[in-house]
């Protein structure tokens, strides 16, 4: 596990590299709208390349899983690398530094290492499966607030494709959470980066739909790792395949899920 791990935070560093450099010139990268308002640059092909070199270099023989680049089958398809090079595309866009590279491996389709590097606040979140979670080296946990009330909260909001199917079932409940008295509900535009603060305390919880696995591979250990809960929309184990995901301590999490199980 020492290799998967270094291999993949080396991956993780030697992406955010190139795209913090390429953040001089963001105004001239070739840019293509993959569906409704959802955009692919030159910078996120090129950094899932980079991983894709470095990992197979290592691990020949394993599955690796792209969001650019697609579905890539090794004869040791037990092992699984799942990975979003640039989750954030639009923010990286219009140069709000609120992205991140995201590297997750999968065991047996189970999460086993999951890292999640900012390059541009240079934060490095990582977990091992029953090794606990980190940022920077440092040991983090889930916030211990003891419910709603007063919690701060992170979403994503439906705006494109399948998602606007969505909207009605997201909007009630934004109302009813807000309702509850909470602190308010942040929306960054980083899936990886909300799970990661969720493991970190600096949200007390967050939910989102109809995301893809390497949106939030890599989030869900490090919460799980961090000591919170993560299930589905519905409080099952589904997220990887439905996209529905919700992260929080345990206390925020039950009240979070008591709402999204009537609207989801």
């Amino acid at each position: 596990m020492d290799k998967f791990k270094q291999v993949a935070i080396d991956s993780a560093l030697s992406a955010g590299h190139f795209i913090l450099e390429a953040t001089k010139s963001v105004d001239q990268l070739e840019v293509t709208e993959k569906s409704m308002n959802d955009y692919v640059s030159e910078v996120d092909r090129h950094a899932e390349k980079l991983i894709f070199t470095a990992l197979l270099e290592a691990f020949p023989d394993h599955s690796i899983l792209g969001e650019e680049h697609g579905e890539q089958l090794g004869a040791e398809q037990r092992y699984q690398w799942v990975i979003d090079p640039l989750d954030g595309t639009t923010n990286f866009l219009r140069s709000i530094p609120h992205y991140a590279v995201s590297i997750a491996l999968l065991i047996d389709a189970q999460v086993v290492l999951g890292v999640i590097y900012d390059p541009a606040k240079k934060d490095l979140f990582v977990a091992q499966k029953g090794g606990g979670a980190f940022l920077n080296k440092q040991p983090i946990r889930v916030s211990d607030s003891g419910g709603i009330n007063g919690a701060l909260l992170a979403t994503g909001i439906p705006f494109s494709g399948d998602n606007l199917l969505n909207i009605s079932s997201f909007t009630a409940t934004m109302t009813d959470l807000l309702a509850l008295q909470t602190s308010g509900v942040r929306r960054l535009g980083a899936a990886a980066l909300d799970l990661a603060y969720v493991a970190a305390g600096r949200y007390d919880g967050f939910w989102e739909s109809n995301l893809k696995p390497w949106d939030i591979a890599a989030g869900i250990l490090l919460v799980t790792e961090a000591g919170g809960i993560i299930s589905d929309l519905k409080g099952g184990d589904t997220f990887l395949q439905t996209g529905g995901v919700l992260a929080a301590n345990k206390l925020v999490y039950a009240d979070i899920l008591g709402v999204t199980k009537r609207h989801y």
